[in-house]
């Protein structure tokens, strides 16, 4: 039996589709040193994270539960990362 591979596309789940979000409209940065995500504390950026979900939800999910990951995953990144040291 003859078999192709066909490529499927990747399923990523909810909350990394929000963290590409929030990252592609500047809310959320990554500490450069460790890799923790730092709020950006940018009112104009988290605005236009919300714009790019109400244009565009992710596929398979309704336009509430897109949104309500935005808002988890921006209410579970503080604005410091926890291994630099304070300034």
């Amino acid at each position: 039996m003859l078999m192709t591979k066909e490529r499927r596309p990747a399923i990523r789940p909810l909350r990394g589709w929000a963290i590409s979000v929030l990252q592609e409209a500047g809310a959320i940065r990554e500490c450069e040193e460790h890799g923790w995500m730092q709020d950006r504390g940018d009112p104009h950026a988290r605005e236009r994270a919300f714009d790019i979900v109400r244009q565009d939800p992710r596929l398979g999910a309704s336009l509430e539960e897109a949104t309500a990951e935005i808002g988890d995953v921006l209410d579970s990144i503080g604005d410091t990362c926890p291994e630099c040291p304070p300034d």
